[in-house]
C-alpha cells in the first residue's frame, strides 16, 4: 500500500518573502495612508514607524515559533504545545480559517468595485469568477499559486516606485523635511500619533500568515523566520518613504480625506489620471484573495494532519501536491459568504479576532521558552515575547473600549 501523497517542499527564502510581502503590502499602503494622516496629521510617518515596533515584538515571536515548530496550522500548534490543550488550538485554529474566509470575502467585494470602473458585470457572476479562478490556481500547486502572488507583489512594488518617480521631487527633499516631521512633547500631538499608530498597525498585519506554508518550505526552521524579518524590514522602508512623500508633497486636507492616496498623489504629482494605479489596486486585491485562500487551506490541513478535525481534510491530490478537500471547502465558504453575507461588521470583527490570536501567540511563546528550555534554535530574548503580549494586550482592550462607546 503507497504512502499518501504529502505537500511538496519546494518554496525559497525568495518566494516566502515575496509571499509575505504580498500579503501585508496591498492592504496596508494602498489605503491606509490618508485614514493614518486622518489621525497624526503631518505625522504620520511616526505613526507609522511606531505600529512597525510593535508589529516587530509579535512579528520576532512569530519567527521563532515556527523555527521550533515548523508545521501548517502554525497558530493552533503553537498554543497546543504551550497549554496542552487540543480544545484551545482548534479554536485559535479555527478562527484563523474564519479570518481568512472573512477577509477574502471582503477583499472579493472590494474587487468588484474596482473593476466597476472598467466593466460592470452581476456582482455575483464577478465574485464566482474571481474566487473559483483562484481557488482553481491554488489547487494547480504551490508553486505556481506562491509564483503567481510573487508576480503580483513585483507589480504591487513597482506601483509604489511609479507613485515616488512622480514624485521624485518630494522625494529629493525629504531630507530637508525630517525635522518638521517629528513630533515634539506636545501631548496632543502625540495622542493624534498613537492614534495614527493603531491605524497604522493593521497595515503590517499579514507577516503571520508566512508560518502557514512552513511545510512547503526549504529549511522552514531556517527559511520562514529570516523571511519574516525581510518582510517586515522592507514593508516599514517602504511605508515611511510613501507615508514622507506624502505628507510632505500633498495638502493635508486631500490626503486625510483620500480613499485612494496614492491614486491621488500620482494624480496630484504627474498630472495624469490615475489608471495605472488603479489597475494595480485591482491586482492587489487579487493578490490579496490568493493569499487568504491559500493560508486558510493549510490551516485546515494541518489541523487534520495534528488529529484536530477530520481526516478528510489532510487529503493531498497525489499529482498538485496540494490539500484539495480543504482547498473546494475553502473556497465554496467564502463564496457563499462573499455572495450573501453582510460582511461591514464581520470585517471589523477580523481585526479584534487577529489582535486575540497576536496576544495569544506572543503568551505562548512566553510560556515555551519557559517550560522548553533546552532549544538551541532561532531564539529571541524573553522580553520579546513578554512585551508583544502586553502591546498586543492594550490592542484588544482598546478595541473593546471602542466597541463598548
Amino acid at each position: 500500500m503507497s504512502e499518501p501523497a504529502k505537500l511538496k517542499r519546494s518554496l525559497s527564502l525568495v518566494m516566502v518573502t515575496f509571499y509575505g510581502l504580498g500579503t501585508i503590502i496591498g492592504a496596508g499602503i494602498y489605503v491606509l495612508v490618508g485614514k493614518v494622516a486622518s489621525q497624526a496629521g503631518l505625522f504620520a510617518p511616526a505613526s507609522f514607524l511606531i505600529a512597525a515596533l510593535l508589529a516587530a515584538f509579535t512579528a520576532f515571536s512569530y519567527a521563532e515559533l515556527v523555527a521550533r515548530y515548523p508545521r501548517s496550522a502554525g497558530e493552533a500548534v503553537y498554543v497546543q504545545r504551550a497549554f496542552n490543550w487540543p480544545f484551545l488550538a482548534r479554536a485559535v485554529g479555527l478562527l484563523i480559517v474564519l479570518v481568512g474566509i472573512v477577509s477574502t470575502a471582503t477583499l472579493a467585494n472590494g474587487f468588484v468595485g474596482y473593476l466597476d470602473r472598467f466593466i460592470v458585470l452581476p456582482p455575483w457572476l464577478t465574485i464566482t469568477l474571481l474566487i473559483v479562478g483562484l481557488g482553481l490556481l491554488a489547487v494547480w500547486g504551490i508553486n505556481q499559486s506562491v509564483g503567481f502572488a510573487a508576480l503580483l507583489t513585483v507589480v504591487e512594488i513597482i506601483g509604489l516606485v511609479i507613485v515616488l518617480w512622480a514624485a521624485r521631487g518630494v522625494v529629493i527633499e525629504l531630507p530637508e523635511h525630517t525635522g518638521t516631521l517629528l513630533p515634539d512633547a506636545d501631548a496632543l500631538v502625540w495622542q493624534g500619533v498613537l492614534l495614527g499608530a493603531f491605524v497604522a498597525f493593521y497595515a503590517f498585519v499579514g507577516f503571520e500568515d508566512m508560518v502557514n506554508v512552513a511545510e512547503e518550505v526549504k529549511d522552514p526552521s531556517h527559511t520562514v523566520p529570516l523571511a519574516i524579518i525581510i518582510t517586515l524590514v522592507i514593508t516599514t522602508l517602504l511605508y515611511l518613504l510613501v507615508t514622507m512623500t506624502a505628507v510632505v508633497g500633498l495638502p493635508l486636507e486631500q490626503l486625510a480625506g483620500s480613499e485612494a492616496p496614492l491614486a491621488d498623489m500620482y494624480t496630484h504629482f504627474s498630472g495624469q489620471p490615475a489608471t495605472v494605479i488603479v489597475i494595480i489596486g485591482l491586482l492587489s486585491v487579487l493578490n490579496g484573495v490568493l493569499v487568504q485562500i491559500i493560508m486558510a487551506t493549510r490551516v485546515l490541513y494541518g489541523m487534520s494532519s495534528q488529529g484536530w478535525l477530520h481526516a478528510w481534510f489532510a487529503h493531498i491530490h497525489i499529482k498538485t501536491r496540494t490539500p484539495l478537500n480543504a482547498t473546494i471547502v475553502v473556497v465554496v465558504i467564502t463564496l457563499v459568504a462573499a455572495i450573501s453575507l453582510p460582511l461591514l461588521t464581520l470585517a471589523k470583527a477580523t481585526s479584534f479576532v487577529t489582535l486575540v490570536i497576536f496576544t495569544l501567540m506572543n503568551l505562548s511563546l512566553w510560556r515555551v521558552k519557559i517550560i522548553e528550555k533546552s532549544y538551541t534554535g532561532f531564539r529571541i530574548p524573553l522580553i520579546v515575547p513578554v512585551t508583544g503580549t502586553f502591546a498586543s494586550g492594550s490592542f484588544v482592550i482598546y478595541q473593546l473600549i471602542q466597541i463598548i462607546n
